[in-house]
């Protein structure tokens, strides 16, 4: 390597490291914001415990020249007498050096928990602000797993490493001072004797950062291997296709693999220690082979051996503790460069400088147009939408029919404005949506998603939740249940309306269908003037679809409605259907002009009615024919 290349590496690291310096004060920003009076006890202690170490050395000579000289000729107490002052100040001493660190165990947990709950809130909150396209990001996945895993501790190690290393570095100074009376050398061999210890944690200290990183995905799918072992949700199809035995394999391949990488680095790191302690041990045997050499010769008092003793070996031992810090320093600013890439993100989807309001509920007057939208999701090169164009009339019920796939999801996205469009717009009320705030834009929608949350809570909570700004009182909480015919489940629970639901907290357990009329009531609680039903009756039977739709005109009255569903027959009730194919709309009218049109919907919804209906005809008869009968005998 020529030295052109090795000043490029010196410099790229030392940029590294500076950039890396950088989070010192922000994670101490973090800590005092988290903790600002444990955090003022906790650096009061750390100048005690730096002071203390000095004291008991100097003490412990003290005690040793009062002793020594008396051996042998004590005959009362009173020959004891000039020792025990040095005696009780060695004891007093070693007894506050007990209780300080008793006190600092207590206060690393209170400090901590405020820490990790602080900084929990900050990954929480920054996870809620992203837009929708990291999560569909395996990369975003690991950037969380890694800020996850290092939020909680690692700004607090961070700034314990910068305390411990202004602790110890007092106390070194003072043991080295200690020490350079018996010959400048000596504190000079004691910092070479910890250097090889060193050496070895910096070189584990990047392995294994190196080893963290890479293993990252590999870490995520073992927990998703373990979840699939041990949830619920995985038990059913685990026993019926036998599949224990081939998740189990998966999961103990990929720990193999992780383990034996992470034991090569323990064993080298082992190994390393063990000849970097054997150099320091050696050290300390030939000072204090001079140092003895010195007493016997009468240059030096036993007094002066034992602080030579001790001032050497709690230096090797503070030395090596003490670059221990400095690795540990680097290793956490390493760590913490996960979670603060993490919170750096930021997201793209974001509230305009200049907003202009929302129309306040009800007086919607043009409604919603997409204009020449084109969409693909992020990281794909498939388009969802392209040159998308459609009107929900303000007031209406429009449906949205199509093969999976075609796109249908991706509207309510865009109309959520979960993502924004590559090209084209959103209008509501003939103004681009980009140009509302997004809580006052999303608080005019209610929504019921195709799979809707379960949320492991009372059945009253989980309607609430569609509306908690408002505080529902439970008349809203009934109504909105009857309104969705949720109502007639919750009424069969043990405690009715305070029933916690599901298995996870020991509750009841509910049907499918029974889980999307809960969400329903929940959509309906939210008096929003935009209604977006994604699949609202798939789990329902045909009798509870009846005597929803029947509801469902009354509760839509007034609201601009838009309905996703492969049945027709909750799509044959709304105002305007529109047919997507391949991200475009291929049909448009109501249900009879459709029919009469003998495209895509009538073919589609003759062979749907043949499956519930086997006596239709399907041949020689026309569409509209077909479907008066089949409507007169209906009726």
């Amino acid at each position: 390597m020529n030295i052109k290349a090795l000043l490029h590496i010196l410099h790229t690291r030392w940029q590294r490291l500076r950039i890396r310096l950088r989070h010192l004060p922000w994670a101490l920003r973090l800590v005092w914001q988290a903790a600002p009076g444990w955090t003022l006890f906790w650096a009061i202690l750390l100048l005690m415990q730096s002071i203390l170490p000095v004291i008991t050395v100097y003490l412990t000579r003290s005690v040793v020249d009062h002793l020594v000289p008396r051996l042998g000729q004590v005959t009362s107490f009173n020959d004891m007498a000039p020792a025990l002052t040095p005696i009780a100040l060695l004891a007093g001493a070693m007894v506050l050096t007990q209780i300080i660190s008793s006190i600092a165990g207590w206060l690393h947990t209170c400090q901590s928990n405020r820490v990790k709950d602080y900084m929990s809130g900050l990954v929480h909150a920054k996870a809620a602000q992203l837009d929708l396209a990291h999560f569909d990001s395996a990369d975003y996945y690991d950037c969380l797993e890694r800020a996850r895993t290092d939020a909680a501790n690692r700004p607090l190690a961070l700034i314990r490493s910068v305390g411990q290393l202004v602790q110890q570095s007092l106390t070194l100074v003072a043991m080295l001072g200690v020490l350079l009376p018996f010959g400048w050398w000596i504190p000079l061999l004691l910092m070479v004797s910890t250097a090889p210890a060193f050496i070895v944690l910096v070189r584990i200290t990047i392995r294994q950062h190196n080893w963290f990183v890479h293993n990252t995905a590999n870490r995520r799918r073992t927990l998703y291997y373990d979840g699939i072992l041990t949830a619920r949700e995985a038990a059913t199809e685990l026993r019926l296709f036998n599949l224990t035995a081939h998740f189990r394999r998966a999961y103990q391949h990929l720990r193999r693999q992780m383990c034996r990488s992470q034991e090569r680095i323990a064993l080298e790191q082992a190994v390393a220690q063990w000849a970097a302690g054997l150099f320091g041990l050696l050290t300390l045997a030939t000072v204090m082979g001079w140092t003895l050499w010195r007493s016997m010769r009468g240059e030096i008092s036993m007094g002066d051996v034992v602080l030579m003793y001790q001032a050497f070996q709690n230096g090797q031992n503070l030395a090596r503790t003490l670059l221990s810090n400095v690795n540990q320093l680097y290793s956490n600013m390493l760590f913490l460069d996960n979670l603060f890439t993490f919170l750096g993100l930021e997201p793209k989807v974001v509230d305009p400088p200049e907003p202009e309001p929302v129309p306040v509920p009800k007086t919607l007057r043009m409604g919603i147009r997409f204009e020449h939208v084109t969409f693909a999701y992020p990281g794909t090169d498939r388009v969802a939408l392209d040159d998308f164009s459609c009107t929900l009339p303000a007031g209406k019920k429009v449906a949205l029919v199509g093969t999976n796939g075609a796109g249908k999801s991706t509207v309510i996205k865009l109309l959520c404005r979960f993502y924004d469009p590559d090209a084209g717009q959103v209008l509501l009320d003939g103004t681009d949506l980009r140009q509302y705030p997004l809580t006052d834009l999303r608080r005019q929608i209610t929504v019921l998603f195709q799979q809707p949350v379960q949320y492991h809570s009372t059945a009253a909570e989980n309607i609430a939740i569609g509306d908690l700004m408002a505080s529902p009182g439970d008349h809203d909480i009934r109504a909105a249940a009857e309104a969705a015919g949720a109502d007639v489940p919750i009424t069969r629970l043990p405690n009715g309306y305070d029933t916690i639901l599901g298995k996870q907290f020991s509750g009841a357990e509910l049907s499918g269908g029974e889980w999307q009329r809960l969400a329903l009531a929940r959509a309906f609680l939210r008096q929003a003037q935009i209604m977006v039903l994604d699949e609202p009756t798939s789990a329902m039977d045909s009798w509870a679809e009846a005597a929803w739709l029947e509801r469902f005109h009354k509760l839509a009255e007034g609201c601009t409605v838009l309905m996703v569903t492969h049945r027709f027959t909750t799509a044959m009730h709304a105002d305007i259907i529109y047919v997507m194919d391949q991200g475009h709309i291929v049909e448009s009218g109501t249900h009879e002009d459709l029919l009469a049109l003998g495209g895509h919907y009538a073919q589609s919804w003759l062979k749907q009615m043949h499956t519930r209906h086997k006596d239709l005809p399907s041949n020689g008869t026309s569409f509209a024919l077909n479907m008066n009968a089949y409507e007169r005998g209906q009726t």
